[in-house]
Formats: structure tokens, C-alpha cells, sequence
């Protein structure tokens, strides 16, 4: 994990829910935004809290293995691409078969942005996705703070 703050924003971007739903690509979901649940699973909130750390953890692994130089970030820049990667997945890098890339890898401008430095391009490329256009009571909010995180290296509420 990052910073302990990491944990407060996700529980505020994702909310909880503590019956499981289909997600808008029809992923069962839980919790604080655990994917593939049991349709039939009921959480209390101690249990989405607990079962949030784990899906931070993991998605901050997957993170280490697929783009080692991330942690270099300072940390709300690092928590603002770990939200990133607990929301989209890290995904698969661009490759012969698959240009565009996947998940969070996806973003391959934006990903070679944020590691030369250059926040204000990573944080446009952000924001010119599919992702980030999404209406504001969606991902768009998220992703407008997100942007704003890597742009300034601050932590916007």
C-alpha cells in the first residue's frame, strides 16, 4: 500500500455497497468496488474495510511487477496511480496484438508522461480518455481529482 489516505479515497470513489451488484460492464461487485463476488454475498462494512486492504495490496503488487519505476513517484502521485489501477486493473502493456494495451497500461502516453516527470502531460492525457469523460457522477470525478493529484503532487479532495 501507499499512504493510509489511499484507503479513504477509495472508500469515497468507490462507496460501499454491501449487497453484490453487476457493475456497469456486468462484473459482480461488492464492498468497496471488490470484483468478481458471489451475486448472492451480503458484507458489513468491517468486512468490505477488510477485504479493501487486501484488493489495495494486490493492486499495488501488480503495480511493482508491471511498471517498477512507480514508486519513485512521490506519494500522492503513487496513491493517485494506485486508485487508477484498483479501478481499471493494471492491464496488459501495448504489443503487436494488442496496440492500445489494457487497463491502466493502456495509457501508454500517459504512463511514459508520468515517468519522465512531465505531470502536466500525464495529467491532460488523463483527462483526454474514454475513463475521464465519463459524466461527474461516474468515474469523471475521480478522474478529474486523479489528474489534478498527478498534475500538481497534491492531494485534492
Amino acid at each position: 500500500m501507499t499512504t493510509p489516505l489511499l484507503l479513504e479515497d477509495l472508500k469515497r470513489d468507490e462507496g460501499f455497497r454491501e449487497r453484490a451488484y453487476q457493475d456497469a460492464h456486468g462484473v459482480w461487485t461488492i464492498g468497496y468496488g471488490h470484483a468478481h463476488a458471489d451475486p448472492r454475498a451480503v458484507w458489513t462494512p468491517s468486512e468490505a474495510e477488510s477485504q479493501l486492504v487486501v484488493d489495495v495490496d494486490l493492486a499495488c503488487e501488480r503495480l511493482d511487477d508491471a511498471l517498477p519505476w512507480w514508486r519513485e513517484l512521490d506519494d500522492v502521485r503513487q496513491d493517485a496511480l494506485a486508485n487508477m489501477a484498483f479501478n481499471l486493473g493494471v492491464g496488459l502493456a501495448p504489443c503487436p496484438t494488442r496496440p492500445a494495451g489494457s487497463g491502466l497500461q493502456g495509457f501508454a502516453r500517459m504512463l511514459a508522461a508520468l515517468r519522465s516527470g512531465d505531470y502536466p502531460h500525464a495529467s491532460a492525457q488523463m483527462l483526454l480518455s474514454d475513463w475521464a469523460k465519463d459524466p461527474p457522477e461516474g468515474v469523471g470525478a475521480r478522474a478529474g481529482r486523479l489528474a489534478a493529484m498527478i498534475r500538481t503532487g497534491v492531494r485534492h479532495p
